[in-house]
Parts: C-alpha cells; structure tokens; sequence
C-alpha cells in the first residue's frame, strides 16, 4: 500500500501569555492508504490538535503535511477549505447533526456542498442508510434518535462523498460500552468497504484495538505500539 499521508517534522506552538507551549516537536510519520490508524493520549496531549492539523483547520508552526501528495499545508485557508470538504470525512463526539435538517438531509448536506448531489448520489446515500438499519428515520429530526442512531447517521455522512480520508474525533465517547462497540464495528465495516482510511482519536484500549496501527501522543512525539497487549495502562 501506497502512503496516502505523509508528515515530516511536524511541529505547533501555542503562545499562552508570556510563555509558550509546544504540542508537537519534529513529528514524523506515515498512514497508507486503505489504513486504520488510532491515535492515544492523555487529555491536552494534542489527539484533536493532530487531526485538525491534518484536516488543514489548523495549521503547523512547522514542517509539512502531505495527503496523496498534495502539501496541504502550502494551501492558503480557501483551498484548505475546498481540499477538506471534497475530500475528507469527520465523525465527532456529538454526532454533530444539523438539528433543524431531517436524517436524510443530513447525510446529503456533503454532497449538495460538493455539487454533485444527482440521483445516483442519492440512492447510495439511502443504501448505506438501510445498511445500517435506519432508512425508516429518513424524516425524522435528530432529537428523536437514540445516541447511537445519531452517531450512525453522523458515520452515514462522513462517507457519503467517499472521502480519501476519514478523521474521527472520540466517536464513542458520548456512547454506553456496547452502543460505542457496535458503532466502531459498523464504522470499521463500512469504511473497509470503501477502502477508506481511518484516523481514530481516542481515550480507550479497547476502541484503538480494531485498527492496524496504534499510537499515543506523548511529550510531543508519537510512539507506536507494535501490539495492542504492550499499550501502556
């Protein structure tokens, strides 16, 4: 598998009053493509800092970030804007729905953004909706979904587009144990459908053990784990 993301000497400084803090120092690595990566750390060690910097919300102090060879990081906030919607796919914590849009406006909302809503568009968008079990919610409103019915309509929209690449940010942090399970098998299934790669931020062990690669945030590096059992408790 090719590199579909690449970052060399990484880093980012925040100035915080008279002093500066550094969450990031020469940080390197590379995701391939088709990849499932979980990234792990402790409250404030920069997890959500590394996805918004990949995502181009953010950008470095430092050093270069590269997604299929597009340096992300020489693109002035418009292109970085346009590069992230057409290209990339969030899931968050709070699911993030539009609460005045219904389920199935949605999940369409990328595709109207992207110009490309058609009707074929559309039929995918309800497939993978009946995919996981919710196409009889297509007109309701978030409020009257359960937590994990939010989420997977929140995992619906971030791969409606088919995006490069999928960035989720805690998506089973606002879930009970089991709900937050089946949500990660049901995003890990789906997203290996579509050969997606995966960049998951979380707290948990036992999340971060349905990717291939496991990393944790620390002192401003990333240190790989070879195997989930050596994760440090």
């Amino acid at each position: 598998m090719t590199a579909l993301i690449e970052i060399r000497d990484l880093e980012k400084r925040y100035h915080e009053g008279d002093s500066e803090r550094v969450i990031f120092h020469a940080l390197s690595m590379n995701i391939r493509e088709g990849e499932f990566v979980a990234v792990l750390g402790k409250s404030g060690s920069g997890k959500t800092t590394l996805l918004n910097l990949v995502s181009g919300i953010d950008i470095p102090t430092a050093g270069h970030i590269s997604i299929e060879g597009t340096d992300i990081t020489s693109y002035k906030e418009h292109e970085r804007t346009l590069f992230r919607r057409k290209h990339i796919g969030f899931i968050f914590q709070f699911f993030n729905l539009i609460p005045t849009l219904t389920v199935e406006e949605n999940i369409l909302l990328p595709l109207e953004l992207n110009g490309n809503l058609d009707e074929a568009q559309s039929r995918n968008a309800h497939d993978l909706l009946d995919q996981v079990g919710l196409i009889d919610r297509l007109h309701s409103f978030p409020d009257r979904l359960s937590g994990g019915e939010q989420q997977r309509v929140a995992i619906i929209r971030a791969l409606v587009h088919r995006p490069l690449l999928l960035l989720a940010d805690e998506p089973t942090g606002n879930l009970d144990a089991e709900t937050g399970r089946q949500v990660l098998d049901l995003l890990a299934s789906l997203a290996r459908q579509q050969n997606m790669t995966l960049i998951l931020v979380t707290h948990s062990q036992e999340a971060a053990s349905v990717t291939d690669r496991i990393f944790e945030v620390r002192d401003g590096h990333l240190v790989e784990h070879p195997r989930y059992s050596e994760l440090e408790q």
